[in-house]
């Protein structure tokens, strides 16, 4: 076959099923793992798919299907401890402070751990992370549990929410577009706005591939952030158009 035939294979493949392994591709067109993989980095630069470990995704996969917790960790581990490492120094010592849900925050909890801070999260897999430091105070707020995300939501979370204020608040989502901010859930949407319009400072966590990429539900603006960190490989193009509505920060 081809190169241009298996490039044409993969992508089809992809966008009709969603997610693809690297197993999946060499059994179907019996070519090396290293091939390969050589073809999804170049689809990859070329904005045809999301490369995830073991295999690639659909560009749009999250607007038809959500992704489990467990996908989500796998894609872009390096970029998002660097987005975490910088966040965390934004911290500091005595403050209250909102977690929401995603993998780059429980990367950024990770970094949190004896702190001398107090957090308040409705992301169980957050809480896990901190519940047992001797010196951080952690807060999970209840209400109904999505076992998708590892998340609380709801009207209890809401209300609860509703009636506390953060010094800094930091959240991530699935996708941004223009001036939009989207989550596949209205529900989790709509706990992170709240939490959002607590805080005094707000900071989204985005990793290069949350650019230009649309989910079911905005729930903030993307104007109303004081800040935007990313990793260093978002593109300058991408980074010249976002840059109209935010601060952008590459972490390090």
């Amino acid at each position: 076959m081809l190169k241009k035939e298996r490039l044409r294979y993969i992508c089809d493949k992809v966008n009709s099923k969603g997610i693809i392994t690297v197993n999946e591709i060499i059994q179907a067109l019996n070519v090396s793992d290293m091939t390969i993989r050589r073809d999804l980095d170049e689809l990859e630069k070329a904005g045809k798919l999301l490369r995830i470990h073991g295999g690639a995704q659909s560009l749009t996969y999250s607007l038809d299907h959500e992704l489990s917790h467990l996908e989500k960790s796998t894609v872009q581990v390096n970029e998002k401890q660097t987005i975490a490492l910088y966040a965390s120094s934004l911290i500091q010592d005595g403050e209250t402070i909102y977690l929401g849900p995603g993998t780059t925050i429980q990367i950024l909890a990770t970094l949190l751990r004896d702190r001398d801070i107090r957090v308040i999260t409705n992301s169980y897999h957050v809480f896990e992370i901190l519940m047992f430091s001797n010196l951080t105070k952690v807060i999970l707020i209840g209400g109904e549990y999505r076992n998708q995300t590892g998340t609380f939501v709801g009207p209890i979370a809401n209300h609860d929410l509703s009636v506390l204020k953060f010094s800094k608040a930091f959240i991530s989502c699935n996708g941004i577009f223009n001036d939009a901010v989207t989550t596949y859930s209205p529900d989790e949407g709509e706990v992170q706005k709240i939490a959002l319009n607590n805080a005094r400072n707000k900071y989204l966590l985005a990793d290069n591939k949350k650019f230009s990429r649309e989910d079911f539900y905005t729930y903030y603006n993307l104007h109303d952030f004081d800040q935007v960190i990313t990793d260093e490989h978002i593109s300058n193009d991408v980074l010249q158009h976002y840059e109209q509505y935010t601060e952008i920060i590459i972490g390090h």
